[in-house]
């Protein structure tokens, strides 16, 4: 089996029970541990704070030792991260395997790419990028569906059996890693070299900004629903088909068209124009019209977000991947994955503020962000590509006279 199908196949194996985790997870926490709707923020966000700064030194870890059993290693402590969550009985344990599971998934996540980029060419990474997203939201739709029937029973046994399944599907995808040739350790001299590429600093800096889209529609836009508009909340689940069909069905076609850093900044342009768009369109949906019409405003604004989301994702992949050198992908992929991390972490906290708290106006200065991040990346990605060329040039030897 190719590499590429082994990747796809792992991707596919943990994400299904990603999905079911992912829409369970907090009334599990609320309704079985009895933990406080401010316990499971606080910990959610520390652990995602924690994985956030594990990241980097994981990502050296896997170019020093080789990124196949790095991944494989995450994927069990991932494994073992869910399967801890069914014995959680305290706040305090409970932020304990939080961490824990902010960093294996952080820093498997970054492997990933690390692994990625050791077995697939330069010129195909972005696709078989967009093949793991597309197969990554293919998995988490079926997970959604099992999670929505642990919802509808809404036993302590339905949870339970969904973490379980989780946690199953990491060891799989570790058994499937395992397939993979690995990939030769590259170890460096030159301690954590990427806090010192100040261009790749800022070009992680804007993704983190563009990856706020993140919990627009897995928290902003269901407040919205509820609160601002005359719209049945059944619709949010539309809205999720719609985000993870779109993705499922184009996000290969959109990376396809990116070939190379020129192409990548003006894709991650086109996405911040699409997503100001789309912001406008949501603030259009509480105008005080009737249920049909916001109903239509808003599938017409999340058919926006999910072409401006899979635009960002396609210029992200090939910006990360043609700005790393080649002998630190592991460490270079953890610290732009710790724009992910970030994202989760302060998007929640900035997007209920602005949106809910200043209404259509909110709408408007979120979009306006998403257009200066956007505009933003190619003079970064042009800083940071001078900036590869004077080190590579330095590093070379000089020539004899």
């Amino acid at each position: 089996m190719s590499p590429r199908r082994v990747l796809a196949l792992a991707q596919l194996a943990n994400s299904i029970g990603d999905g079911a985790y992912l829409v369970t997870s907090a009334l599990y926490f609320a309704r079985i541990i009895g933990l406080t709707p401010t316990q499971i923020g606080f910990g959610l966000t520390l652990g995602w704070a924690v994985g956030a700064l594990a990241g980097i030194p994981i990502g050296r870890l896997a170019d020093r030792h080789g990124p196949r059993g790095v991944a494989v290693l995450l994927a069990v402590t991932t494994a073992t991260a869910v399967a801890s969550f069914v014995l959680v009985r305290s706040f305090a344990v409970f932020v304990l395997v939080a961490c824990l599971y902010g960093t294996a998934q952080t820093g498997l996540s970054a492997v990933r790419q690390a692994l990625l980029a050791g077995l697939i060419e330069p010129a195909k990474r972005t696709e078989v990028r967009a093949v793991l997203q597309a197969t990554l939201n293919g998995g988490l739709a079926v997970g959604a569906a099992l999670g929505g029937l642990a919802l509808h029973l809404d036993t302590r046994e339905a949870y339970l059996t969904l973490f379980l399944l989780d946690a199953a599907g990491f060891l799989a995808a570790a058994l499937a890693l395992l397939r993979l040739p690995a990939v030769p350790a590259v170890p460096s001299r030159r301690r954590l070299a990427v806090l010192r590429d100040r261009p790749y600093a800022l070009v992680t800096l804007i993704n983190t900004v563009m990856l706020f889209y993140m919990p627009l529609l897995s928290l902003v836009v269901p407040l919205w629903i509820a609160q601002r508009t005359s719209v049945p909340t059944w619709l949010v689940s539309v809205l999720l088909v719609i985000n993870t069909a779109g993705v499922l069905l184009f996000q290969v076609r959109v990376a396809r068209r990116v070939q190379g850093l020129p192409d990548a900044s003006r894709s991650v342009r086109h996405a911040g124009l699409v997503m100001l768009a789309a912001c406008m369109v949501f603030a259009l949906s509480a105008t005080g019209s009737s249920a049909w019409l916001a109903a239509a405003v808003l599938l017409i604004a999340m058919a926006l977000q999910v072409l401006g989301e899979m635009l960002q994702a396609a210029g992200a992949w090939e910006i990360s991947f043609a700005l790393a050198p080649d002998d630190k992908h592991g460490e270079y992929q953890g610290f732009f994955g710790t724009s992910v991390a970030m994202a989760r972490m302060l998007g929640p906290v900035v997007l209920t503020t602005v949106v809910m708290g200043w209404g259509a106006a909110g709408w408007l200065v979120v979009g306006a962000g998403f257009l200066v991040a956007g505009l933003a990346m190619a003079p970064a990605v042009r800083w940071a590509e001078r900036s590869r060329t004077r080190t590579d040039t330095s590093a070379q030897p000089a020539s004899p006279e």
